[in-house]
């Protein structure tokens, strides 16, 4: 009697498709040639990806999803400031990348146009956009309310930049246990966070109110 094929898990195609990269230093053609070439049918691969884009994405959202899960595991994360946890955010998700540095700087220069290599990236970027919006406090938000969302999405934006710069960073480090990144890291979070002292705008903003109201009452 033939044995039963064991059905193949999500986690298994990830791996296989990092270490199809890594081996043929290039991307597979099609989900038909990933698939023959690794044992299992097209059906189980579309049951969890609707291309092989959709699971570039998903690699690196796995990276996140694992470095916040990781963060969620500490006691004491939970009672960080905004800025120690995104130091912590840091520091966890570049040890991720470190463990996988020889497919992520493989994958994010494989193609000569730099564009199509961060289409990878956008997944990501909604997951790091989101976890910011999670973690932003009001010592670090505007008091008008109609002002806040703006900022929010400033400061996403502007958060979102920050780790593709040190990325982009990290991928050039020659340096021993890219000790030169964790300098990057930390003094890049400190100086972004300095930027985003909002006490200075707030009393930009009531100063205006201020002269607004003396220069419509002036008037009557």
């Amino acid at each position: 009697m033939a044995s039963k094929k064991k059905v193949i898990t999500k986690d298994e195609i990830v791996s296989k498709y990092m270490e199809e990269v890594l081996e043929k230093g290039q991307k597979p053609k099609s989900v038909y040639h990933f698939a023959k070439g690794n044992d299992f049918t097209e059906a189980e691969f579309y049951s969890f990806f609707g291309t092989l884009e959709g699971l570039e994405k998903e690699i690196f959202r796995l990276f996140f999803e694992n470095t916040v899960n990781l963060l969620h595991s500490n006691e004491e994360y939970q009672q960080y400031d905004m800025k120690n946890k995104m130091l912590s955010f840091y520091f966890t998700f570049f040890e991720i990348l470190t463990a996988n540095r020889s497919y992520v700087l493989q994958s994010l220069k494989i193609d000569r146009n730099p564009l199509k290599n961060l289409v990878q990236l956008t997944t990501l970027r909604n997951s790091f956009k989101e976890y910011v919006s999670e973690i932003l406090t009001d010592d670090y938000r505007l008091e008008q309310e109609k002002l806040q969302k703006f900022q929010e999405k400033a400061i996403q934006e502007s958060a979102w930049l920050q780790l593709m710069l040190t990325i982009k960073f990290w991928m050039e480090d020659e340096s021993a246990a890219f000790e030169k990144t964790d300098i990057f890291i930390e003094k890049s979070v400190n100086a972004s966070f300095e930027l985003m002292n909002v006490a200075p705008i707030n009393h930009l903003i009531d100063l205006g109110k201020f002269l607004f109201k003396e220069k419509i009452y002036s008037r009557s």
